[in-house]
């Protein structure tokens, strides 16, 4: 089970979610998100951070030359796509990218459904919210492909593991306040997914 940690804004978060077993961690580079962190700012944590570990810009609404150039500075390695997309869009990207479905209905869940992607609870603002997506849809589907993400905290992870998905992603479930990492709850997160 792959773990992200997302909405990280401090080099000790980081470092905490990668010591407890995280494979990938998450900067928010959506200016109205309470988690939102600057490319610079991202660049100085990212900079600092062993080798092997997957770092992922979440945007909301941006141009494609927009993300290159803020995954380029900041040397994120992958692009969380967190609106519609067109194909335009997705061909004049340069680097790495994963779509993320916002599901209102069962039926959503299956967009993309050859592709990896994240699958998260529709909400009107976007990201963060810690809404929980109906787990009784995921019954019967194929989920190798899907990080399922929305609601998930140490206390609810475990009940997952049968669903079979291909990871995990948690912020609001491990955090102190918006953007501050409770140690205890990503270390227990991560053990109680494993």
């Amino acid at each position: 089970m792959r773990i992200k940690i997302c909405g990280i804004t401090s080099y000790k978060d980081a470092i905490t979610a990668i010591n407890a077993g995280a494979n990938a961690l998450g900067f928010v580079f959506y200016e109205k998100s309470p988690r939102y962190i600057s490319p610079k700012d991202a660049k100085n944590i990212i900079s600092q951070l062993p080798p092997f570990i997957e770092k992922v810009a979440l945007f909301v609404n941006e141009s494609a030359a927009t993300i290159n150039t803020q995954c380029k500075d900041s040397g994120a390695t992958l692009a969380q796509l967190h609106f519609d997309t067109t194909q335009d869009l997705i061909t004049a990207l340069e680097v790495p990218y994963i779509k993320v479905t916002r599901a209102k209905s069962a039926k959503d869940i299956i967009d993309f459904k050859n592709e990896y992607r994240i699958v998260d609870a529709y909400c009107e603002a976007f990201g963060g919210a810690g809404k929980r997506i109906n787990i009784e849809w995921f019954e019967g589907i194929d989920c190798s492909k899907i990080i399922l993400a929305g609601g998930l905290d140490s206390e609810n992870v475990a009940s997952l593991k049968k669903y079979g998905f291909y990871g995990l992603d948690v912020s609001s479930g491990v955090e102190i306040s918006h953007g501050i990492k409770d140690p205890a709850k990503v270390k227990d997160f991560i053990k109680n997914a494993q």
